[in-house]
């Protein structure tokens, strides 16, 4: 066959194959007999549970951002916190170390108010079951008193920087759901484990939306919540709906197939960034707009500590100076991506510390090479064939050898799949080539994405892997999180395994310093040390470009981290 027929066949699989994903992926019927006025948003995957408090993949949180909702909001012009679930900012009791805040009138999907009780029980209920997603944020809440059903007081057994920005921010759960589940596992063995496992079907919502239906592998139904505290309210100068009658979520099963979906109008907006080779199409249809905001995002490469060489700082830093930031971001992100030196976004101006590290800042690739080789030389490791002759000049390294004399085995490099991602799928083969070159035995294996979180997160079977936080917390508490020793356990957020008792100890105080100043200076030594020992090798932020339709909705609110946020769904309108 001639290569150009050959390619064209091809090319008409693809096609056929996108097409027929949109086909079974659109949900009954895509042009189903859902209201004019039901907004449609692509998923790329399916939530992978409705417990708020399991939920650790971006769909799920998605879903459940419309239900669960916090006492505190940030806006989206200056990302402040502002009440949202409370009636106005906390009041401060320095003699008694004390929080007192109070509630709007609000009520549950189910007709039921909405109280202190509720917002007590769900503090005190992360505190028993030691919830990782919120248990930093909540363990030095001394105790919550309920004067009246719409005022709650929080003491504090000491200051707490984070208490503000970070516990305020908590969805908030109904005390009457969760009890029969905090008496059932509260005593448990493993409170925690079965917690995880329990099912929520039908969440009872605070928010502007509740669950209508859900068919697995096709689409969730949101319908819009009669009780929204919201409603009709202005919060941050914008007057709330919700004026749509509800959401349908619809899971496609690439990203491919989500843009042809919405080239044809049969979603709204896709629910995740436009890449490259797609822009263009999208952008010649007047039908759709494009949306560029920033993102409070980290994407990197991750080590595993609990073996060797991955423990040794020698072979990290080697491998850190191997890595070209600049070609990752020109080749596989076509230049749309800002490149990452530090863990805390360098958007984040105020938090992100300017000077770490930079491994291989500047370099060639040969030079790269040259470093790399010097580091791990010194640090006692052979080849059988040096990737640098007895001249000086590169050559292809072969067979390296640890220090303790054992023959280095296969490194493995965990990535998503292309059809996920397609950047950080390809990020993993660059850097797999880049450590041959030096005689690393690397191979890029991409995977599907909860199946890697499992890997990495639950089971910590791994060597390296490229992951990314979308939606990072303007408070930079998370790398108290990501690194604190503590946090070394199945499905802790401390997926490398770092330990270092210095870091805990800054990190932990950083938490508790009410001086913004003292606290910045905390904050930029513990991202110097984090970039010494390098757990994590932040490699760059994307852009985030959106698409939505503009031919039924309007109303868009533009945000850091996008359009997809709880103030567009409050304020989006039928054309």
């Amino acid at each position: 066959m001639h290569p150009t027929s050959k390619k064209t066949g091809l090319m008409k699989i693809f096609l056929f194959g996108a097409v027929l994903q949109v086909l079974i992926y659109a949900g009954p019927g895509s042009s189903k007999a859902w209201a004019q006025s039901m907004l449609k948003i692509g998923l790329l995957h399916e939530p992978k549970t409705l417990n708020v408090w399991s939920a650790s993949d971006s769909w799920s949180r998605k879903v459940l951002s419309q239900f669960y909702q916090p006492l505190y909001m940030r806006e989206p012009r200056n990302l402040k916190p502002v009440p949202w679930l409370a009636q106005a900012d906390p009041v401060y009791d320095p003699a008694a170390l004390s929080y007192t805040v109070r509630l709007r009138p609000a009520k549950w999907s189910d007709g039921s108010e909405l109280t202190s009780e509720d917002v007590a029980f769900t503090g005190q209920f992360i505190k028993k079951f030691k919830v990782p997603q919120y248990i930093s944020m909540w363990e030095f809440v001394k105790k919550i008193e309920t004067p009246d059903k719409h005022t709650v007081r929080f003491f504090l057994k000491e200051p707490k920087a984070i208490f503000l920005t970070r516990t305020l921010t908590t969805p908030i759960v109904q005390k009457k759901e969760w009890a029969k589940v905090n008496t059932r596992f509260g005593n448990a063995e493993k409170p925690i484990e079965s917690l995880s496992r329990y099912p929520i079907d039908r969440p009872v919502s605070s928010g502007p939306f509740v669950l209508k239906e859900w068919k697995l592998g096709e689409y969730l139904l949101l319908e819009r919540n009669s009780r929204f505290f919201g409603k009709g309210k202005t919060i941050a100068g914008k007057l709330l709906g919700p004026d749509i009658d509800g959401i349908v979520f619809k899971i496609f099963a690439s990203s491919d197939a989500a843009v042809l979906a919405l080239e044809k109008g049969d979603i709204d907006m896709f629910w995740w960034g436009i890449q490259q080779e797609n822009l263009e199409q999208l952008q010649q249809n007047q039908n759709i707009q494009m949306y560029t905001n920033k993102r409070s995002a980290l994407y990197y490469l991750g080590f595993n500590f609990r073996k060797k060489p991955f423990n040794d700082i020698n072979f990290r830093q080697a491998v850190a100076t191997l890595i070209d930031k600049d070609d990752i971001i020109g080749t596989a992100l076509h230049g749309d991506a800002f490149k990452m030196h530090s863990v805390v976004p360098l958007g984040n101006r105020f938090w992100s510390y300017p000077d770490v590290a930079k491994y291989g800042e500047g370099l060639s690739r040969e030079a790269r090479v040259r470093k790399a080789y010097e580091i791990l030389s010194n640090a006692g490791y052979t080849w059988e064939v040096p990737p640098l002759d007895a001249d000086g000049n590169m050559v292809e390294g072969k067979r390296i050898i640890l220090p303790d004399g054992s023959p280095m085995r296969k490194v493995t490099i965990l990535t998503p799949t292309a059809d996920y991602d397609p950047q950080r799928f390809a990020t993993g083969i660059m850097i797999q080539n880049w450590l041959k070159m030096v005689g690393i035995p690397a191979a890029s294996k991409p995977m599907e994405f909860s199946v890697l979180i499992h890997r990495v997160k639950e089971r910590h079977q791994f060597d390296l892997f490229i992951l990314g936080y979308g939606k990072l917390s303007l408070d930079p508490d998370y790398l108290r999180s990501f690194f604190h020793s503590r946090n070394d356990r199945p499905k802790g957020w401390n997926m490398s395994g770092y330990k270092n008792p210095d870091f805990d100890r800054i990190a932990d105080e950083s938490a508790g310093v009410m001086d913004v100043e003292k606290r910045r200076e905390l904050i930029w030594e513990m991202q110097a040390i984090i970039m010494r020992d390098v757990p994590y090798f932040p490699l760059y932020n994307p852009r985030l470009t959106e698409a939505a339709r503009i031919d039924r909705f309007m109303g868009w609110v533009e945000m850091l981290d996008g359009i997809g946020n709880i103030w567009s769904f409050c304020l989006i309108r039928p054309n």
